[in-house]
């Protein structure tokens, strides 16, 4: 069997891993110079660094026991920190207590626990559906904190307003995390987590990307091919079925039995033949954001104890900043100073997406500076990463426009969309993982199943969790099991 597999991320170098190691004839096409996608690491004024903050976490034992497979026990686990910074203050997240008091004031904490009390009160004799991002989390949290925690962040990253965002993308991300969590949670009285906040997670002692490179130099052991700086310009698709790849440069390569696809489903769609027009018309409704990370040599070792902090303060234009320092000891290389990642997101035709390097350092360490986290510490230089289409956008009508997408696909033989770009959805490393397994089985004969449902649910008949001893499997109704 013959196999081409688009794209090097974490959805299709699984997929092209498991297919390689059963014994198809695996091709990879990476657009990039890299493996991993934007879960990529690499080495940086002789630091390693991933791109932006990339925690994984999985309850999947079969992601999980994918990921022990190829990393072995080469990883450390982290205690996680991850706080707010908002308007010169650092609150914890979730918040507690002392701290939420202490930043907010007991007048200001009294006004968002009045404000949920209000839009509890509505829900209490007005049923509303929740249409809008804003719609959501107001009803959820009150005004107040929407416009503290959530607004700007949001913003920020998908430019647009809350008013226009999709509720899915609340429903998806933040779950069932209610007021209970939050607001009472600076009272003490909250008495559970957010499911997603894990206080330690597992992470590779050379970065979150040497996944991805143990992935790579596996798929070449079982003879498999990984063609790194060679883009796909359109899938070649006969008589209904999927058997080959144009190639950036104009070449062909094929026949295909199979092509799993990770490259953005709206120029994948696009170069399909004979696209109707109603699909046509619903990929030129969706759209991606795309991130630019600044790095910053900090020549100073302790700068603040988080991995990454959200920015939510309304005067600075990055999101979020990520300190490398706090993550595995082992990417710092003894080297002197920290490195931090600053992330802004934009458009195609934002400017900053085709500002200078120069330009986009100079603003970084104006902000960097801005917020007093760095003290007044010299910042030795400074380097830029742009990441395209990297954050599908859940604008209005996006679920209607992907069910006409997804609609039309499956009348398309041995075409495998997956992994964020491919599918357009906002995957955790998890998610796309676990898509490149199933569609490897889909391939092999293994099982039926539908790619587009992955990150709709996350219940598990059977959970588990990577602990510093390793894989720790908890069963429905039973007790713990390694």
């Amino acid at each position: 069997m013959r196999v081409a597999v688009v794209g090097a991320g974490p959805a299709g170098l699984t997929a092209a891993y498991r297919l390689a190691v059963a014994g198809a004839d695996v091709h990879v096409f990476e657009g990039s110079d890299a493996v991993g996608g934007m879960a990529r690491s690499l080495d940086l004024w002789g630091q390693r660094v991933d791109v932006g903050p990339h925690r994984f976490f999985s309850k999947d034992p079969r992601v999980n026991q994918l990921w022990l497979e190829l990393i072995g026990r080469d990883y450390c686990m982290i205690d996680r920190q991850t706080r707010i910074l908002y308007r010169g203050r650092l609150y914890d997240y979730p918040l507690r207590a002392g701290n939420a008091l202490a930043n907010l004031g007991v007048a200001q904490a009294a006004a968002c626990v009045a404000s949920y009390a209000s839009e509890r009160t509505k829900a209490a004799f007005v049923r509303r559906s929740a249409e809008t991002f804003e719609d959501w989390i107001v009803a959820r949290f009150g005004r107040r904190l929407f416009e503290m925690f959530f607004k700007t962040y949001s913003e920020k990253l998908w430019g647009l307003s809350c008013r226009e965002l999709s509720a899915d993308f609340a429903a998806q991300r933040i779950k069932s995390f209610s007021l209970a969590e939050a607001v009472f949670a600076m009272t003490g009285l909250a008495r559970r987590k957010h499911r997603t906040l894990a206080d330690v997670f597992a992470y590779p002692c050379n970065g979150n990307g040497e996944l991805y490179e143990r992935m790579a130099r596996a798929i070449t052991r079982a003879g498999g091919r990984i063609r790194l700086a060679t883009p796909v310009r359109r899938i070649r698709v006969e008589q209904g079925v999927a058997n080959g790849l144009v190639l950036g440069n104009g070449e062909t390569e094929g026949p295909y039995d199979h092509v799993v696809s990770t490259m953005p489903l709206t120029a994948m769609v696009l170069g399909l033949p004979d696209v109707p027009e109603a699909v046509a018309q619903a990929i030129e409704g969706l759209r991606f954001r795309n991130t630019i990370v600044v790095y910053l040599l900090v020549d100073q070792a302790e700068i603040f104890s988080d991995q990454w902090l959200y920015v939510h303060s309304p005067e600075l234009r990055m999101g979020r900043v990520t300190n490398f320092r706090n993550w595995a000891p082992q990417i710092c290389r003894d080297r002197p100073g920290s490195i931090l990642a600053l992330e802004y997101w934009c458009s195609d035709a934002d400017a900053d997406w085709t500002a200078p390097d120069d330009v986009l350092v100079d603003r970084a360490r104006q902000e960097i500076a801005a917020t007093g986290l760095v003290a007044g510490s010299a910042i030795a230089d400074g380097k830029v990463v742009r990441v395209p289409r990297c954050y599908p956008v859940y604008g209005p009508g996006y679920k209607d426009r992907l069910a006409v997408i997804s609609a039309f696909l499956r009348e398309t033989g041995n075409l495998w969309p997956i992994g964020r770009y491919g599918s357009f959805k906002y995957n955790n490393q998890d998610h796309s993982i676990l898509m490149g397994i199933l569609a490897a089985d889909n391939i092999l004969g293994r099982g039926a199943h539908d790619l587009w449902e992955v990150n709709v649910d996350d219940a598990y008949h059977e959970s588990s969790v990577i602990t510093a001893d390793g894989l720790l499997i908890e069963q429905a109704g039973g007790p713990p099991a390694r």
